[in-house]
C-alpha cells in the first residue's frame, strides 16, 4: 500500500512537471524544424537560430533592448523597494501597516487597470512617450511592490542586535546600514531583483501604453506581428530564443542546486 501510495506520489509530480514544461520543450524541439509551422515537421535545421542571431534581423535587436530595459528598471525598483522596505520596517506600527496596505495595491490590482491610470496621469502630465520616462516609471510601478516583498521578509529574520551593536561601537547610521542590515538582507535584494527583472521581461500592458512608437519590446513585438509571409519566419526565430533562456534557467537550477548540496556536505 505505501509503494502505490509513492508511485502515485511521483506519477503526479511528473504529470505536473510535465503539464508545466511539455510546452516550453515543444518550442525547443521544433526551434530545429525547417518549417515555419508548429504542426509540421520538415526536417532538421538550424535556419530559425541563424535568423534569430543575425542582427539585421528584428529579434535580436529587439531582445536586448529589452533585457537592457528589464535591468535598468530591476535595478532602479530594487533600490526604491529596498528602501521603501527599511523605512516600512522600522516606521511606527500605523504608519508601517499603512504603507504595507499601500504597497499592496499595485500587487492586487489588475495590471491593465494599473497601465490605463498610469497612462492618463502621463497624459496629464504631459510627459512626453519619447523619454522613456513614462515606460521605465511605468514598468517601476509594476515592479517595485514586489522587491518590497522580497525584501521584507529578510529584514524580520535579521538580528537587530547586531544593528544595534554597531552603533554602539561608535558606526554611523549609515555605515551601520551598508555594513550590517544590507549584508544580511541581501539574499532578499537579489530575489527581489530577479523577480523584477522576469516581471519587466514579461510585462505587456503597460509597455503598450507607455513605450515610444519607435520601441519595441519582446512582448509587444510578437503581440503586433500579423500572420503570413516575413512574419512566420519572425515568429519562429523565437522559437530559437524560448530554447535559449530554457537552457540557461536550467544550467542555472543545476549549478545553484550542486553548490548547496556540497555546502550542505561541508557542514556536515
Amino acid at each position: 500500500m505505501v509503494k502505490i501510495k509513492t508511485s502515485l506520489k511521483w506519477l503526479f509530480i511528473g504529470l505536473v512537471i510535465l503539464f508545466i514544461y511539455a510546452p516550453i520543450l515543444l518550442l525547443t524541439v521544433y526551434s530545429f524544424n525547417k518549417s515555419e509551422l508548429i504542426t509540421s515537421w520538415e526536417g532538421f535545421s538550424f535556419d530559425h537560430w541563424k535568423y534569430f542571431f543575425d542582427m539585421d534581423n528584428q529579434p535580436l535587436p529587439i531582445v536586448l533592448q529589452t533585457l537592457l530595459l528589464a535591468v535598468i528598471v530591476a535595478t532602479l525598483s530594487t533600490v526604491l523597494g529596498t528602501v521603501g522596505a527599511i523605512g516600512i520596517f522600522y516606521s511606527k506600527k500605523r504608519v508601517s501597516s499603512a504603507l504595507n496596505g499601500l504597497n499592496q495595491i499595485p500587487v492586487i490590482n489588475a495590471e491593465v487597470v494599473t497601465a490605463i491610470s498610469f497612462a492618463f496621469l502621463v497624459v496629464a502630465l504631459n510627459i512626453p512617450k519619447a523619454t522613456y520616462i513614462p515606460l521605465v516609471v511605468g514598468q517601476m510601478v509594476l515592479c517595485t511592490p514586489f522587491v518590497v516583498l522580497s525584501v521584507i521578509p529578510k529584514l524580520k529574520q535579521m538580528d537587530n542586535n547586531l544593528y544595534e551593536a554597531a552603533l554602539d561601537l561608535g558606526a554611523s547610521p549609515a555605515k551601520a546600514l551598508f555594513s550590517v542590515i544590507i549584508p544580511q538582507i541581501m539574499p532578499g535584494i537579489v530575489s527581489g531583483f530577479l523577480l523584477a527583472v522576469t516581471l519587466s521581461l514579461d510585462d505587456y500592458v503597460i509597455a503598450a501604453y507607455t513605450k515610444p512608437n519607435t520601441f519595441q519590446t519582446i512582448s509587444t513585438h510578437i503581440y503586433s506581428l500579423a500572420k503570413g509571409g516575413t512574419v512566420n519566419t519572425i515568429k519562429s526565430s523565437y522559437w530559437a530564443f524560448t530554447a535559449v533562456i530554457f537552457f540557461i534557467i536550467v544550467v542555472a537550477v543545476v549549478v545553484m542546486n550542486i553548490r548547496a548540496h556540497r555546502k550542505g556536505g561541508k557542514k556536515q
